[in-house]
């Protein structure tokens, strides 16, 4: 279980994250300004809705990550290491993309109920 308090952490560090997309960024920022009002719960679904479009899985980003595009986005060097540290991650248990935003955001999914309370 989350308390209001760490969603609102975890919704800023996504927010604040370079990696994090315009879209989810907006969406983050429009949740925190409804938090503790009538218009939260209709927030939280929204940027429920969002995350579920933007977070990455962990298969998603290996996957990216050692495609041709992945090399173009990352550099060789840099696609091999990310493909290196997302399959050390998946090893441990990790489902989402070990970016900080889809970090965040995949803890705040993982916590969803605590989102809509």
């Amino acid at each position: 279980m989350m308390t209001k308090q760490e969603i609102k952490s975890e919704v800023e560090k996504m927010i604040a994250a370079p990696s994090c997309c315009p879209e989810l960024k907006a969406e983050g920022e429009a949740y925190l300004k409804a938090a503790g009002t009538s218009g939260e719960r209709a927030a939280a679904e929204s940027l429920i809705r969002e995350m579920k479009e933007d977070v990455t899985s962990i298969d998603d980003l290996i996957a990216f990550a050692g495609s041709e595009e992945g090399k173009q986005v990352f550099g060789a060097d840099g696609a091999a290491k990310m493909t290196e540290d997302a399959k050390a991650a998946k090893s441990h248990g990790e489902k989402y993309c070990i970016c900080p935003a889809c970090a965040a955001g995949g803890r705040l999914l993982d916590h969803e109920a605590d989102l809509l309370k």
